[in-house]
């Protein structure tokens, strides 16, 4: 049976108004594995990094009383969602997290989110070192992946709650997720200005050949265009390829025009090849390039 499920609670899952928004024109629901796919995709692909940090924000920090202030409803999920791992937690042991928060939020600019439930003190504090660790961007990204366990925890007793039952799935039953968007995707920040790079012209290749490419010796292939984009004002690039259930295992090369992007840069252009295998063809994969004049980054995301 199909849910329907007004704004308020979505609101309440994940605290951005645009999720909430985009979650009610998707609705209704079959069930709940149908809503976390959307979830998904409008998270990470249809939502802006201003929706990111309105979810961000809603949340009181970790081991901290939440503000009046905050949505009720979200604030006291947030709580009881903290609550096992502060209910023992010694004073002095509080004060070094609200110490490393105070850091955490002057270095990037908002607060430390993690997957609570389940966690004690001494992970998170722990997890919260090891990520101050990370460049801004980065950190930008874990953290809206860590808002979205909080957010398919939240629906699903959001679900629980609503009669609709959780279905498992055995093993050997379990089937590869209906795709929403191409299997590869991307998006490009310019670090030296800390915003998306918008209108870079993106490239992404495959490779023919006996054998796959290696460094100085492609004899044996050529490299195929899939397909051509630019990115938009939020960085990301438009559809590189077709919407394909299974990606085809081999060897991809996503290129960016930097130096149209950015004249005199260092680098004319960029080049990242990287391998799907047969067991990952089901699998997403996200590549982006952080970008700055003298310097660039790349990482595997959602």
């Amino acid at each position: 049976m199909a849910m329907e499920i007004g704004e308020d609670k979505w609101k309440v899952c994940c605290g951005s108004s645009d999720f909430a928004k985009l979650m009610v024109k998707a609705s209704p629901f079959s069930s709940l594995e149908t809503a976390i796919d959307t979830a998904r995709d409008i998270w990470f692909n249809q939502v802006n990094v201003t929706a990111w940090l309105e979810a961000f924000s809603a949340h009181p920090q970790i081991g901290n009383t939440p503000s009046p202030s905050v949505n009720s409803d979200f604030a006291r999920r947030s709580e009881a969602e903290q609550s096992t791992a502060f209910a023992t937690t010694s004073a002095s042991a509080l004060q070094e997290l609200a110490e490393w928060n105070v850091l955490y939020k002057r270095k990037f600019g908002f607060i430390f989110i993690i997957f609570a439930s389940g966690r004690t003190h001494t992970e998170m504090l722990q997890a919260l070192k090891g990520r101050y660790a990370n460049r801004p961007i980065v950190e930008l990204e874990n953290a809206a992946k860590e808002q979205m366990k909080i957010t398919e925890l939240r629906m699903a007793k959001l679900f629980s709650d609503k009669g609709s039952p959780i279905s498992t799935i055995p093993q050997a039953e379990v089937k590869a997720p209906k795709r929403s968007r191409p299997p590869i995707t991307t998006h490009v920040l310019d670090v030296s200005r800390g915003a998306p790079a918008a209108g870079v012209e993106v490239h992404l290749e495959v490779w023919s050949g006996t054998t796959g490419p290696s460094l100085g010796h492609e004899g044996g292939g050529v490299w195929s265009i899939m397909g051509t984009s630019a990115t938009d004002k939020d960085g990301r690039s438009g559809p590189l390829m077709d919407l394909v259930e299974a990606l085809k295992p081999g060897t991809y090369r996503i290129s960016f025009n930097t130096a149209k992007y950015c004249p005199g840069c260092f680098f004319p252009y960029v080049s990242i090849v990287f391998q799907v295998t047969e067991s990952q063809k089901w699998e997403h994969f996200h590549v982006p390039l952080l970008l700055s004049p003298f310097s660039f980054t790349t990482y595997r995301g959602s």
